[in-house]
């Protein structure tokens, strides 16, 4: 009798290891290249330093150093000063997929799944038939352990070649180095100089160095010495739940009256709320929740949307914040104008999430290029995937031509500017396990494009007054020029002195007028000169500032007394705080001896501290000292 066909089949069926699945299907994982599969070694190797130092409170030292090895294959070293990783667990971190301890914890953190180092384990076996080196300790008490490790494949379990105690230099920390058929290229936005770049960026304390395979050296150096605040774990907030999940969570929670459950199964329901939940769905409070229907688990759903539950708690995400996002444009470019924004929490899938964003402008950033858009996820940079990336579709549906930006054709706008936007969030939804792009979640979506526009409007209101201020100086570099040879041509007529015509200029230009005259005493008084700065505000609002006026000697009957005087060696400088309202004018006289006309002379000229140099006429004008 002939065996079915179906029993024929069924014996070729067996279970596949996590390790073999990806074996083959590596791309998945980033490692579709061999530029990118050396980036995303990289990454996944950065990534783990710098969360294993922030969760120890360590300002993170990262060493990246790439050499070239035999043929084509790369050699990737990446050393860290963290907390190292106890003996028994380097095995299983290094050489286990799906291995770590924050797949269930509800909380912020660059790794989710336990894949990243791993695979990029795989991949050097798979690529340099290769075994990676790994070196770590936890104190200057313990040894450095010393392995050399690849995959079992099989059975997804670590293979130890080598396992012994060296001598190391660092008190703690780890390092791995790891062979593989890789390629480093340089010039490209999709480059590990880029992608260290752009860490170093949202990572403001921590410091990375690069070593390229030619010996070339690069420092990002840290912009602040704060480590960011540690995320902690929380419930689900009921906002955004989705029925799959809570059907699940009503099966297995430990808890036998359907009240307590809610109390203790999500964030921000007290005692009181969950009775209103309770009874706005129409189920019983005392009731076991392992005995309710999907169509009652309906009626939580639409529940927690008809009672007031407060907004989920930011405990568990860890933003930059708008200071340091600030700070680490400013530390890696040379821009003229530079705002932030950050949005409140907002809930996908039960858990909250933050957009925050940052706008660089002008410098040397190229014109007539798109936007320079850097996108982030957890406090890592998203190189690859842009144009399937829910924040860049954000910035896509901004009509961008209300904020003074050229958007030819649609898309993203086009100009002399970065867009930096970061995603916190507990689980951060990408589009695939290589986490190149998020997912086009609505509410994602908006909340980007909501703080995109805020700092859009800030960029308006700066071209704005760039507008305005290339007009104000359009227009004093023709009255500077028309008006002086009117006057002398006036004058020579008249047969009359050329008048200063500074005042002039200041009325039309609606500037704050200074003007400095010294008088030489009597015959009596020799060697005495007095000194008279008049100032007059020919402007339409009150102005506000220090004046300074740095001379080599003290001064005599100050009329009124400076503010302040500070001692600059030789010379002092004399400070008055100023404040005069518009068509106002005030006077500062003092005294001077001993000072020989040649002293005058070259005496420095009067600085105007707090004003804008296009709002000055007859002195200098800085910002604050």
């Amino acid at each position: 009798m002939q065996t079915p066909i179906a029993e024929e089949l069924a014996k070729r069926q067996k279970s596949i290891s996590v390790a073999e699945f990806f074996e083959k299907n590596r791309h998945i994982l980033g490692f579709d290249s061999a530029p990118r599969a050396l980036i995303t070694t990289v990454k996944e190797a950065v990534d783990n330093s710098l969360d294993a130092c922030e969760e120890a409170g360590i300002l993170p030292d990262i060493l990246v150093q790439v050499e070239r090895g035999e043929g084509d294959y790369l050699i990737i070293i990446v050393e860290d000063n963290g907390p190292g990783i106890v003996k028994a667990q380097i095995p299983k971190v290094f050489a286990k997929l799906l291995y770590g301890s924050r797949f269930h914890a509800l909380k912020q953190s660059r790794g989710q799944q336990g894949i990243g180092i791993s695979a990029a384990v795989l991949y050097s076996q798979i690529t340099a038939g290769k075994y990676t080196k790994i070196i770590s300790r936890v104190d200057h008490k313990s040894p450095a352990h010393y392995f050399e490790l690849m995959i079992n494949t099989s059975t997804n379990e670590p293979d130890i070649l080598k396992d012994e105690i060296i001598e190391w230099v660092r008190p703690h920390g780890t390092r791995i180095e790891i062979e593989m058929g890789a390629s480093y290229v340089k010039g490209r936005k999709q480059s590990v100089y880029e992608y260290l770049k752009s860490t170093a960026i949202i990572n403001p304390h921590a410091r990375i160095r690069l070593v390229e395979p030619d010996g070339n050296e690069i420092l990002f150096e840290r912009a602040t010495d704060e480590i960011p605040k540690q995320a902690e774990e929380v419930l689900p907030h009921p906002h955004g739940i989705e029925l799959g999940t809570l059907i699940k969570m009503l099966q297995h929670t430990e808890r036998q009256k359907l009240a307590p459950f809610l109390r203790y199964s999500f964030s921000k329901i007290g005692l009181q709320t969950a009775e209103e939940i309770c009874d706005a769905a129409g189920l019983d409070r005392e009731g076991d929740p392992h005995d309710l229907t999907r169509n009652d688990a309906m009626k939580l759903l639409d529940a927690f949307k008809k009672v007031k539950i407060m907004a989920p708690s930011t405990n568990s995400l860890s933003p930059i914040t708008e200071d340091l996002i600030y700070k680490g444009l400013k530390k890696e470019y040379s821009v003229d104008f530079i705002a932030t924004a950050a949005r409140k929490p907002a809930i996908y899938s039960g858990n909250p999430f933050v957009i925050e964003v940052g706008i660089a402008y002008g410098g040397n950033l190229p014109k007539e290029d798109k936007v320079n858009l850097m996108r982030f996820a957890n406090r890592v940079p998203l190189l690859y995937q842009q144009g399937a990336c829910a924040l860049t579709h954000a910035v896509e549906n901004i009509k961008w031509k209300q904020y003074g930006i050229g958007q030819p054709g649609g898309g993203l706008p086009i100009g002399p500017f970065i867009l930096l936007i970061h995603i916190a969030s507990v689980n951060v939804p990408f589009t695939s396990e290589s986490k190149d792009a998020v997912a086009d979640i609505e509410i994602i979506e908006e909340e980007t494009e909501l703080a995109v526009k805020e700092v859009a409007r800030k960029l308006k209101t700066y071209l704005g007054k760039q507008g305005d201020l290339q007009k104000r100086r359009e227009k004093e570099v023709i009255i500077t020029k028309i008006l002086p040879l009117l006057a002398k041509k006036v004058s020579s007529i008249v047969d009359k002195d050329v008048p200063d015509i500074q005042p002039v200029v200041a009325n039309i230009m609606g500037n704050l007028l200074v003007k400095r005259t010294i008088e030489k005493g009597t015959e009596s008084q020799s060697g005495v000169h007095f000194v008279s700065l008049s100032i007059r505000n020919y402007g339409a609002t009150q102005k506000k500032f220090k004046l300074h006026q740095i001379l080599p000697g003290e001064i005599k009957s100050p009329s009124p007394p400076p503010t302040n005087i500070v001692s600059l060696g030789n010379n002092y400088d004399y400070i008055w705080d100023v404040t005069v309202s518009p068509a106002g004018a005030k006077a500062f006289r003092f005294m001077l001896e001993g000072a020989d006309e040649n002293e005058l002379k070259y005496m420095e000229e009067v600085i105007v501290e707090g004003l804008e140099e296009d709002d000055v006429t007859g002195a200098k004008a800085v910002g604050e000292f």
